[in-house]
Formats: structure tokens, C-alpha cells, sequence
């Protein structure tokens, strides 16, 4: 994977499977069936951790709970939209060499191990390049499907920020499991959406400093006012940015 554009094999691989991907789901008769039990989750191992260097990645869709979901038929509907949306983002996170800890019904988190990736690098450099793919390709390749269905364009927001978490096993044998990201650095990824409009990057200063310095000084720019965070040891305002450059196109 090349961290530093959006290649164009990779782009045309990527609308193939989307294509695949929305064939597949129009070709289901029923994909929000009527039903009284809920799924249930396979049992886990739960309590135990590993702590690494990573970064995490949330996004958001914005104003989903505005979009209409009451009859089954508009459930169905929105099943499918969002099938179709998380699969690509899943599957865009795990190329860029990311880990999505979980699904929210209208948002996921990744995370990005420090070395690891193909080529390996660190987890800033390719969360961020992770998530200019997804804006390009929500942009050219998802919403034109979702508009052609006359629902609105999904538009979502990025928080990304790096450090050390503990992944751990969280829930209860036999009832609820999951897999978690502990510690500040996921809380201030998922709080970022807070400062973010739709269609925005925001990232905290450690993410920001692991950039290249060009995409430091070109596309980051401080958001005023104060953060919520401050660092511990001096009591200064954490600082974070929003993230402007896109990818213009793949080559």
C-alpha cells in the first residue's frame, strides 16, 4: 500500500468490489426480517489486555438518527445503505493494515499498531491515509449508489489521535462480549466528532506531530477555543487540528 496517494489499482479493484458489493445486496428479497430473538454473541475469554502504541481512528455518520427508519420497509431500506457503507470502510481500515474494534449502527473504531502495515510503518501514517480513502471513495463510489436509491448522501466525520491503549477482552461468558480500546487516546478519538462538521478530519497534536512535516504545515490547521484535554504535566490546552487535504484522485 502506498501511504502517500490513493493508488489507481487499488481504486479500480475498490469500485469492482463495491459493484460486487451493491449487486449482491439488491439481489436479497429481505434483509430486515421480522423476528423476536435478538443474535447473540459467541462466548469470550473476557478481563485480559495488551497495551501497545496505536492510532485509533473513529468515524461517525452524521445526522443519522434523522434519517427515516420506522417501517419495516424503511429499516430494510437502511439495512442495506448501511451494509453497503460499512462493509467498504471495514474493508479500507483492514487493507490500511487497521483493526475495527466495533461497529455502533452509525459509527466504527480502528485501530492502527504502531509497525505494523504493508510496508510497515507507523499507525498515524496510515490511519490518516486511511481515511482520506474513505472520504474518496464514500464520495465517487457510495453515495452516487445511495442517491440513485433517492435517500439523502451519507456524510460522517473523522477523529483520529495516537498513543498508547490496552485492547482487551470485555462482557460476560454466555451473555455479551466485546473487544474494547482502553484508555485516553481512544476517549479522545471518539469525542472529537464533537469539533468536527461533516466531511471533517480532526486530529489531536500527538497525531498531528507524527505526520510528515509538509502535511503538518499545509493541512493542519489549529481549531480555536479549548479542547477539553490539557497536558498533565505543564496544565497547557491539549491542542487539536482539522485535517483539509483530500486525495484529488488516484494515480
Amino acid at each position: 500500500m502506498d501511504y502517500e496517494k490513493l493508488p489507481t489499482a487499488y481504486w479500480l479493484k475498490q469500485v469492482d468490489r463495491l459493484e460486487a458489493s451493491r449487486a449482491a445486496l439488491a439481489a436479497r428479497d429481505e434483509v430486515a426480517s421480522s423476528g423476536r430473538v435478538i443474535p447473540g454473541a459467541p462466548d469470550l475469554v473476557y478481563g485480559t489486555g495488551r497495551r501497545l502504541r496505536a492510532a485509533v481512528l473513529f468515524l461517525d455518520i452524521s445526522a443519522f438518527s434523522a434519517r427515516p427508519s420506522e417501517t419495516q420497509r424503511e429499516q430494510d431500506f437502511m439495512l442495506r445503505i448501511l451494509t453497503f457503507f460499512f462493509t467498504e470502510m471495514v474493508r479500507i481500515a483492514e487493507e490500511y493494515g487497521g483493526t475495527v474494534e466495533k461497529n455502533t449502527g452509525d459509527g466504527l473504531m480502528a485501530y492502527f499498531e504502531d509497525n505494523a502495515g504493508d510496508p510497515p510503518t507507523s499507525g498515524i501514517k496510515r490511519a490518516l491515509p486511511c481515511a482520506l480513502t474513505m472520504f474518496y471513495a464514500v464520495q465517487n463510489a457510495v453515495n452516487p449508489v445511495v442517491v440513485r436509491t433517492g435517500l439523502d448522501a451519507i456524510q460522517f466525520r473523522v477523529g483520529i489521535e495516537t498513543g498508547w491503549i490496552t485492547i482487551a477482552k470485555l462482557g460476560a461468558a454466555r451473555r455479551f462480549g466485546s473487544i474494547a480500546a482502553v484508555g485516553t487516546t481512544a476517549n479522545m478519538a471518539s469525542k472529537m466528532s464533537s469539533f468536527a462538521a461533516p466531511g471533517d478530519i480532526v486530529i489531536g497534536e500527538s497525531a498531528k506531530l507524527g505526520l510528515p512535516i509538509g502535511w503538518q504545515i499545509q493541512f493542519c490547521t489549529r481549531i480555536p477555543g479549548p479542547s477539553g484535554w490539557i497536558y498533565r504535566l505543564s496544565g497547557a490546552e491539549y491542542p487539536f487540528y482539522k485535517y483539509t487535504g483530500r486525495w484529488t484522485g488516484p494515480r
